[in-house]
């Protein structure tokens, strides 16, 4: 059984300075009644990291060995920068 999602846990996994910024100001101001959903929704965000960062770890393992990784793969690098472009640009818009 892994370890319980905590406030420190979280903030340990999400590894980003700025992102934890973030995390700690909306946890410290979220009224009571949205304490949980806001923590529900950091703890979904700090899972997708630790599961991302653990599969990088697995693909760069296959790569050390000289090996094909297993399933299918698709490059999604054009897509990605196009989105985080967008981001940005909406991000500097408001």
């Amino acid at each position: 059984m892994s370890e319980p999602w905590t406030i420190e846990r979280i903030r340990d996994a999400l590894d980003d300075p700025e992102l934890t910024k973030r995390f700690l100001t909306e946890i410290n101001r979220a009224p009571a009644h949205e304490l949980l959903q806001t923590f529900a929704r950091w703890e979904r965000t700090a899972k997708d990291i630790t599961a991302a960062i653990e599969r990088g770890r697995e693909l760069a393992a296959f790569d050390e060995r000289g090996e094909e990784p297993p399933g299918e793969w698709s490059d999604a690098t054009d897509r990605v920068l196009a989105e985080a472009g967008r981001i940005r640009a909406a991000r500097g818009a408001a």
